[in-house]
């Protein structure tokens, strides 16, 4: 692990966790990028189609940006390669995000060809631009996906729905709060996942 880009997680064998430590892994758990991509990817798929039909392309979206990759690490893990979801060394992530391109790549092309809604494509495109990044930063500094995935999210539903959904980035920096407070990354990690997870959505926008 690189330690010094990131703080080291809490070694939760040594000592009970405090009430803070709880609430937080409370947090990251509930707003993992699985979660959030179920969620906010039906929503940009209603949003894409106007009504109930894009649900199943959101679903689709959500399959291929977040339960692929995280059955994909729930299987590692099984193997042994990694001791949870969190793969806190740095230079074990590569894989991961080779994967996440693979399936989104995948999904887009099945979207393509099944007509799904201009929306949800450009959705799949953002979070396949974001992951590019992720991975090229990755190769040198230990970025937050968590906190990149939940800005992405509340990016994308906001200009899929209006402005007035960028009310839950309080959901969002509630991510970065809990990634910082399990030590498994600095305040400049989670802003900078942050950052690259808003910019990246906006491709959104040119469609």
């Amino acid at each position: 692990m690189n330690t010094s880009s990131a703080a080291r997680p809490a070694d939760r064998d040594a000592a009970p966790e405090t009430g803070r430590a709880r609430a937080a892994r409370r947090v990251t758990d509930l707003l993992q990028p699985r979660n959030v991509l179920l969620v906010g990817m039906l929503g940009i798929g209603w949003a894409s189609a106007g009504n109930w039909t894009g649900l199943p392309w959101g679903l689709l979206g959500a399959l291929c940006a977040g339960l692929v990759p995280a059955g994909y690490i729930e299987w590692e893990r099984a193997r042994g390669t990694w001791g949870d979801r969190h793969v806190v060394d740095r230079t074990q992530r590569a894989p991961i995000f080779l994967v996440i391109l693979g399936s989104i790549g995948t999904g887009s092309l099945v979207m393509v060809l099944g007509g799904a809604p201009a929306g949800i494509l450009a959705a799949m495109l953002a979070l396949w631009l974001m992951t590019v990044g992720l991975l090229t930063v990755n190769t040198v500094w230990k970025i937050s996906v968590d906190a990149a995935v939940a800005a992405a999210v509340v990016a994308l539903l906001a200009a899929a729905h209006s402005p007035g959904w960028l009310g839950l980035s309080a959901l969002a920096a509630a991510v970065c709060w809990s990634r910082v407070a399990l030590g498994y990354h600095t305040v400049a990690q989670t802003l900078a996942g942050s950052a690259l997870g808003a910019t990246t959505a906006a491709a959104f926008l040119f469609v």
